[in-house]
């Protein structure tokens, strides 16, 4: 058997959170394609949060009312520190978003010098999946874990990746794209223009795509689960195969990284152990002679995106 090294000493390209009681309260702000959500967080809990729809106008919209939305909490809370998690290939060094498919206009976004101009202070910039991450590594299914990675299951495929306590980010800040590895080459196209990656296989898209394929007539994910729940031969043969795909996606990586602890969330997710029993055995079945993964449920649903991105705020 060969072998291969990582190195990280100092683990350089990195986001560190202080692991202490929080006693101070922090604003997270989780922007996404269709909502934002603002929180006051304090003690890993959220003390008073608003959701508001994103802006279809472009950046400067989208910029305006996390602004409005921030300081209206601010205005009642006194907060210490302000974090932000958003999709997108993310340049850390400028601020900017390099670009986010589900949000109008948003290429080379200056986000965080808008945001902190907005607010009168820095506001620091996390991935959205690296900060959900982050806060099912310090306060959900992961807690007490120091290596973990998450895996967001949902109209896409994203991860967050924390060793030794802190998240992993690599080199150019892309670190944890684990939908846009590759599981079949050649395969279909998913968002990103690539083909065969596993969001184009195994997010909750691909399982509604194969599954009205299968079923010959169109059907959302949800419905494909509830017919593979009761039995649906065919509907069970798709979830079947995108759990094959995910659990082989984590072994890859149990093999690579080996983290204490796997965590799996999103709204494919959702589907609980039906789903996951699948991914559990698709991974140790790839796993034979190494150390199995422990997969489990995130816990803190929705919420993870604003407490790990205040969490990402502390110094």
């Amino acid at each position: 058997m060969g072998s291969c090294f990582l190195f990280v000493k100092g683990l350089r390209h990195t986001a560190g959170v202080n692991l202490t009681p929080m006693s101070e309260a922090l604003l997270g702000i989780d922007l996404g394609g269709t909502k934002i959500a603002v929180a006051v967080v304090q003690d890993g809990k959220i003390v008073k949060k608003i959701v508001t729809p994103t802006p279809k106008e472009g950046q400067e919209a989208v910029f305006a009312e996390i602004v409005r939305v921030g300081l209206e909490l601010m205005r009642e809370f006194e907060v210490t520190a302000i974090g932000l998690g958003t999709p997108g290939p993310l340049d850390f060094v400028k601020g900017i978003v390099k670009f986010a498919p589900n949000i109008h206009g948003f290429e080379n976004a200056p986000i965080v010098e808008a945001l902190s101009r907005g607010f009168g202070r820095h506001v620091e910039l996390e991935n959205d999946a690296n900060a959900a991450g982050l806060a099912e590594h310090v306060y959900g299914a992961a807690r007490g874990a120091q290596s973990s990675v998450y895996y967001t299951v949902s109209t896409g495929i994203g991860g967050g990746i924390i060793l030794n306590d802190r998240v992993w980010r690599g080199a150019n800040g892309i670190a944890g794209e684990i939908g846009h590895t590759i599981s079949i080459p050649g395969g279909p196209f998913c968002g990103s223009g690539i083909a065969g990656t596993l969001e184009a296989v195994a997010s909750g898209p691909a399982i509604a795509r194969d599954a009205s394929m299968a079923l010959g007539r169109p059907v959302s994910t949800k419905e494909a689960f509830d017919a593979a729940k009761a039995g649906n031969v065919k509907a069970l043969r798709v979830v079947d195969q995108a759990a094959r795909y995910l659990g082989s996606s984590i072994a890859d990586v149990q093999k690579f990284l080996d983290p204490e602890i796997f965590v799996v969330g999103g709204g494919v997710a959702e589907a609980g152990d039906f789903y996951l029993d699948r991914v559990r055995a698709a991974a140790n079945s790839e796993l034979d002679g190494f150390t199995p993964a422990i997969i489990r449920k995130a816990v803190l649903g929705t919420d993870a995106g604003v407490i790990g991105a205040a969490l990402a705020a502390r110094p």
